[in-house]
């Protein structure tokens, strides 16, 4: 036969008195075993820090009891005397700001220069901080030259506008945009509003013409910034830049490299090569499977005195 044992106890952590099965039940709750135990560990832990602090209190404390009635002092018993860094006790002695002998390689400070250095410094200043006044708007679009310049709605300017925190004024109860941040802003997307340009791709075109889906075209628009402009909820690329850039078409007097003769040339390796190409910006076709390189570019990188 099982029994049951019923013992009356006080609960550990909450202090309440509960009904326990066996004798050595601590606490009432699966609750008040979880906190008592997530306590002890906090406890334990602290006992760890409280004894590392101990102990780094004994070592300082030792090491001041061998410095303190000391006259000449190392480089390293000056650090930690003035609680800097030997790197900085070094940077001192070159400036003069401390004065030290030294003898068979050895280098000593005297107690009395560093007291000495205190002594002869000025009181510390803090210095204000500079104000920063915000930079006046002097040159500004109306509402009428951003949408006839690039071409797009005003719902579409003052989302920019907030996305981008364009500066905006109010004169006269007109709105009026900072000229330099919305030519940056068209300048960065690649918005062109030359009228040298006179042929364009709608994304259709382009689809129809080189089978690309949207998502690739527009990658390889954005990696090759093609000229853009924006005609409603529209945006048209370049034509003739979209065709440099496949290679069915050359751009009027340009000259490349292959990628081979680039690389004999400059005695570089594939991967060096390309990482030029990337970080300096130069312009590059690809012809089939075949990549080509901007030759003057590349002559004036490597070549600086070459004037193009």
């Amino acid at each position: 036969m099982s029994s049951k044992m019923e013992i009356s106890k006080i609960c550990e952590c909450c202090g309440k008195t509960f009904i326990a099965q066996k004798t050595t039940t601590r606490y009432c709750s699966h609750k008040c075993n979880s906190k008592a135990y997530k306590q002890g560990k906090r406890q334990f832990k602290m006992v760890g820090i409280n004894y590392s602090t101990m102990k780094e209190i004994e070592r300082l404390s030792d090491e001041y009891e061998k410095i303190k009635d000391k006259e000449f002092l190392s480089v390293k018993e000056a650090s930690f005397l003035l609680s800097i860094g030997r790197t900085t006790a070094y940077r001192y002695l070159q400036e003069g700001k401390l004065k030290a002998i030294q003898t068979k390689g050895k280098t000593f400070i005297r107690r009395s220069d560093i007291d000495a250095m205190f002594n002869d410094t000025e009181e510390y200043q803090p210095k204000a901080k500079p104000t920063k006044e915000p930079k006046p708007l002097t040159e500004l679009y109306t509402v009428a030259e951003i949408k006839g310049r690039f071409n797009i709605k005003e719902s579409w300017l003052y989302k920019i506008a907030r996305e981008n925190n364009i500066p905006k004024t109010l004169i006269r109860g007109k709105s009026y945009f900072s000229k330099e941040h919305i030519d940056k802003y068209f300048e960065k997307k690649g918005f062109n509003e030359s009228q040298d340009i006179k042929e364009w791709y709608s994304v259709e075109d382009i689809q129809e013409k080189y089978h690309l889906s949207t998502a690739a075209i527009y990658s390889f628009v954005s990696e090759q910034n093609i000229p853009r402009k924006k005609e409603g909820r529209k945006v048209l690329y370049s034509k003739k830049d979209f065709d440099i850039a496949k290679g069915y078409e050359q751009s009027q007097e340009a000259e490349y490299y292959t990628t081979e003769e680039a690389m004999k040339k400059y005695n570089l390796t594939r991967d060096a090569l390309y990482h030029y190409v990337k970080y300096h910006n130069i312009p590059k076709i690809k012809e089939g499977r075949y990549v080509k390189i901007s030759k003057p570019d590349l002559d004036k990188l490597f070549n600086p005195q070459i004037i193009l």
